[in-house]
């Protein structure tokens, strides 16, 4: 049995990397934050150091 205890942030355009017991749930998907998540509203980033994802 294999566990998985991260994974890519589940926005597309994201290249963070997500710890799964503290992601950002929308359903079955790992987002790393809410801007992810919530499909970036108003083009906003996840803030993340790196990462340019705007939706």
């Amino acid at each position: 049995m294999v566990t998985v205890n991260q994974q890519k942030c589940a926005c597309a355009d994201c290249v963070c990397i997500v710890d799964v017991s503290g992601a950002v749930k929308r359903g079955e998907r790992n987002y790393c934050s809410d801007a992810c998540a919530d499909g970036h509203p108003k083009s906003a980033g996840c803030e993340h150091t790196g990462c340019a994802c705007h939706g």
